[in-house]
């Protein structure tokens, strides 16, 4: 089952452009949107899980018409958002079974079987009794992916979820997100370029409301393979840098700027060949240099 998205445009009364003639075609496996913030990527996410209404173009999952049949796949979505509001004082499992009932699990030992199951899959089934609201963000995270993973979907979309998450959180959401995308589509939205790097084959870069680039990562890294150099430079000597080169990125190493500058020529003035990564295709998309 494949996600094709044809020429999607949105304007809010505001005149933002959030979508702007965006086609992607998504297939099974991991897939990460990357975009900074105010790119269009949330909008994207929340129309492809029915929150809202594309103003032109067509959305099918498989055979179905995303934009014109939201019940059918509403049955088949998991949906993780940036800000997914203020849990109450109920315990994990309580909340969990309360979902599954609302999703239509009528039966109650096999609602209970899946929701432990949901539980161990996320790690959380020895802090099952505990209120939700008393978790940490990480752990808040992870109830957020089993809260998704209810009645088995076929597409889950999860909006920037590692934003404020300690790198020992971020690892484990990234193995579990990982082992869901062995089976099903999940579109993974956000601004952390490793997020990308560490989970995802497929990938789009997003700007503007517009897609810049859609591929795999490896794609991605082709298009500046061997155009990338850098150099350390004192914090006067930035801004004239900045005017004569085509910078890529900047930041702050020992105190001291290094920066990132594309060419396909040798620059010379004391830059060396960088070693690209997905960071670098991001900015020099982002800059328009490639």
């Amino acid at each position: 089952m494949d996600l094709v998205i044809k020429n999607l445009n949105k304007q809010y009364s505001n005149g933002v452009h959030a979508m702007n003639d965006v086609s992607l075609t998504i297939n099974k496996g991991m897939f990460g949107l990357l975009g900074p913030n105010g790119a269009g990527k949330s909008s994207l996410m929340r129309t492809l899980a029915t929150l809202q209404n594309a103003d032109s173009g067509s959305v099918m999952l498989g055979n179905i018409d995303v934009l014109n049949d939201q019940e059918s796949v509403r049955k088949i979505l998991g949906y993780l958002p940036q800000e997914f509001g203020v849990y109450p004082r109920t315990s994990a499992v309580d909340l969990l079974e309360h979902l599954a009932i609302l999703k239509g699990f009528s039966n109650g030992s096999e609602r209970k079987e899946m929701v432990d199951q949901l539980l161990n899959k996320v790690n959380l089934y020895e802090h099952r009794k505990k209120a939700v609201s008393s978790y940490s963000g990480g752990m808040r995270q992870r109830f957020g992916i089993a809260q998704c993973l209810i009645g088995n979907p076929k597409l889950v979309i999860v909006d920037e979820p590692t934003a404020g998450l300690d790198p020992g959180e971020r690892n484990r959401f990234y193995n579990i997100l990982s082992e869901i995308g062995e089976n099903i589509i999940v579109i993974l939205s956000t601004h952390i370029v490793q997020d990308v790097r560490e989970l995802c084959n497929q990938m789009a870069i997003m700007n503007n409301g517009k897609v810049l680039f859609c591929g795999n990562t490896d794609d991605a890294l082709l298009q500046i393979k061997g155009k990338v150099w850098e150099r350390k430079l004192d914090k006067n000597q930035l801004q004239d840098f900045q005017s004569n080169y085509k910078i890529i990125s900047s930041k702050l190493v020992g105190g001291k700027p290094l920066i990132h500058a594309f060419s396909e020529s040798e620059l010379g003035n004391g830059f060396t060949k960088a070693e690209e990564n997905l960071e670098d295709v991001f900015f020099a998309k982002l800059n328009e240099l490639v």
